[in-house]
């Protein structure tokens, strides 16, 4: 496994395996692994030939500067971690690398970026769809690995892919879990010990949301959702929706939708967690 930090370095590593026939797998993250991440890269040696994990903070995509300051930075335990895995190289740019000139480009993706993250973090998939528009430039990969924690940036990218033309295919991997249910998250780390007993209220809640859904309307279950965890101290709830897995629209009866998924953003402490359920 090969550490690289600029773009002229990766273009000649992945064009060098291209040449030799090997499909290119591409895992983007910004560090502080954990197995989630670990199983998209897992994911990525099944699929394709050659592995390429990216380790870059992007500042673009955060719009709250305590936020982008408190976001935790652990590139050797995250090499640590990824020689267990197929990973054949690490891509670790400084944003000077990546941002050689300001990026002012302005993407637009209607319902997709207006609603839950969208109206809740301005300005965030705008950042996110200059960083990964501009990873897939710099790795070219064949097939790029997400997971579905981040529900809404996956509709977001796989978006920008089809109105950019970029010949990379996107795959979702399914959410990885701690054994309590909660969901991993590189920002789990800056939980204090309460806080982590507590935030597991988060996904308690939505699984028993899912058994509730049979009982209950639309607007029933999601006050009830809010209110049981907004009643834990340690607990505020941003939003919860329930929306049409594919446009993301507010769904207001349980047969308007043939897919339905409950995304949710939670303060606990300092932190903001977010988690999603499929109905």
């Amino acid at each position: 496994m090969e550490l690289i930090e600029t773009v002229a370095e990766l273009k000649q590593a992945v064009e060098l395996q291209k040449q030799r026939g090997r499909k290119i797998g591409f895992v983007p993250t910004m560090g502080a692994l954990h197995k989630g991440h670990l199983s998209l890269v897992n994911r990525a040696g099944c699929d394709t030939d050659f592995v390429v994990v990216s380790i870059f903070v992007n500042p673009t995509q955060f719009n709250n500067k305590e936020d982008l300051k408190r976001y935790p930075r652990t590139l050797e335990a995250d090499m640590e971690l990824l020689k267990t895995t197929p990973c054949d190289l690490v891509f670790a740019p400084s944003v000077e690398e990546v941002y050689p000139e300001e990026d002012t480009r302005v993407f637009e993706f209607g319902t997709l970026g207006s609603v839950m993250e969208g109206e809740h973090r301005p300005g965030h998939f705008n950042g996110v769809a200059q960083i990964v528009s501009k990873l897939f430039d710099m790795a070219t990969p064949d097939k790029a690995f997400f997971g579905l924690k981040d529900f809404q940036q996956l509709a977001i990218i796989s978006e920008m892919v089809q109105q950019l033309n970029m010949p990379v295919e996107i795959v979702p991997c399914p959410i990885v879990r701690e054994a309590d249910g909660m969901a991993l998250s590189s920002r789990n780390t800056l939980l204090s010990d309460d806080e982590r007993k507590n935030a597991v209220t988060i996904s308690q809640t939505l699984f028993k949301a899912v058994e509730k859904a049979k009982d209950c309307s639309i607007n029933e279950l999601k006050e009830w959702v809010v209110e049981t965890i907004d009643a834990n101290p340690f607990l505020e709830t941003e939003y919860f929706d329930i929306v049409d897995y594919k446009s993301l629209v507010s769904i207001k009866s349980w047969d308007s939708s043939v897919n339905k998924i409950g995304c949710i953003a939670v303060h606990c402490g300092k932190v903001r967690l977010i988690d999603n359920v499929t109905f």
